[in-house]
């Protein structure tokens, strides 16, 4: 990857971390709980509506919107919304859900044949072992049931992220969208047989500015633009090479769980938060395969201009993929991934 597109993945990995802070100032307002699996489906309604009637579905195949909604997105939030919801700190949340670094690239190995360099091996080994300092150092703090929960948040990202790399959808907001439209009504209709109708419709009738606010911001920034970009990114680089930017994920979300909530972080959180920073360098600044100059000459417009080209009036304006689209509105002329698919024939992408 190159600076650009790192600085991208750099930019995600913020807005995530500062999700989890978003995320427990919504659940836990004015000492009342809102239920976590409605709180998600609302997340979701504001990632579909009204942008589903404007971004043009990706040229992918449904199996695979489905399955990205199903475990990126549903399986994901759901379990991490209930395992804040029953106790997890926020930092801790943050930390133990970036497990999905070393299980992403355990399945990409599996199942598309993705064999990670030894430099990006020991940085994601190193990470792993910062993610190990941490969890020692706040063990007493986060109880066994949440910790499994979020252990099988991780899980789910990893098979979403596996599944949006094996798709490569041209456009990342559209997968983002599209994809969303699974999850309102399976996660809605759950939250009323798990908490019950009163619960459900008390809520949504006494809904409070911040819980609004947290809805909004985990909409936007962490669905919308966060995974818009990520997508994009996993569609044309192998996973071994995006995944590991999460490992900053928990540096900034328990940096921002001190900073807003007063979570005051440990010597042996501190530490391994530097282990994370080391394993990221290693794994990601000096382990990968570039990427072809050709195919840097194509990603660069694409995720400089995705989103505000995906919102613009080139949305629904005939066949031509985004790819194409986005390039033609950047000046460059590129050709889209279909037309260059010739000329890279045989060529395997680097993440």
């Amino acid at each position: 990857m190159n600076l650009r597109h790192s600085l991208l993945a750099l930019l995600v990995a913020v807005l995530w971390g500062l999700n989890f802070v978003a995320i427990d100032m919504g659940l836990h307002t004015d000492g009342r709980e809102v239920p976590p699996l409605l709180f998600v489906a609302m997340r979701f309604v504001l990632v579909v509506f009204p942008l589903i009637f404007f971004v043009r579905k990706p040229d992918v195949s449904w199996r695979a919107i489905i399955g990205v909604g199903l475990f990126m997105s549903a399986g994901q939030f759901g379990l991490l919304y209930v395992a804040m919801a029953l106790g997890m700190p926020t930092g801790l949340a943050s930390l133990v859900l970036q497990a999905q670094v070393l299980l992403t690239i355990l399945l990409s190995a599996g199942f598309l044949g993705e064999r990670p360099s030894r430099s990006q091996l020991f940085g994601v080994i190193l990470g792993v072992a910062g993610l190990a300092v941490v969890a020692v150092g706040r063990s007493a703090v986060a109880p066994l049931l949440p910790l499994i929960i979020v252990l099988g948040a991780a899980l789910s990202w990893a098979a979403g992220n596996v599944i949006a790399r094996q798709a490569k959808a041209a456009s990342g907001l559209g997968l983002v969208v599209w994809s969303g439209a699974v999850v309102p009504l399976p996660l809605a209709g759950l939250s009323f047989l798990m908490d019950g109708p009163d619960a459900v419709l008390g809520t949504l009738a006494g809904l409070q500015p911040v819980t609004i606010l947290s809805a909004l911001y985990t909409a936007i920034f962490g669905s919308l633009v966060g995974y818009g970009i990520w997508n994009r990114l996993l569609a044309r680089y192998p996973s071994s090479a995006v995944v590991p930017f999460t490992l900053l994920v928990p540096v900034v979300g328990m940096s921002a769980a001190w900073l807003i909530l007063a979570e005051i972080p440990t010597p042996a959180e501190l530490a391994g938060g530097a282990l994370l920073l080391g394993g990221v360098a290693a794994a990601v600044l000096t382990g990968g395969r570039r990427p072809r100059q050709r195919r840097d000459a194509v990603l660069a417009p694409e995720l400089g201009a995705g989103l505000g080209a995906d919102l613009g009036a080139g949305l629904r304006t005939g066949a031509a993929d985004d790819d194409g689209r986005l390039a033609a509105a950047a000046g460059t002329g590129a050709p889209g991934p279909r037309a260059a698919a010739g000329s890279r024939a045989g060529a395997r992408e680097p993440e």
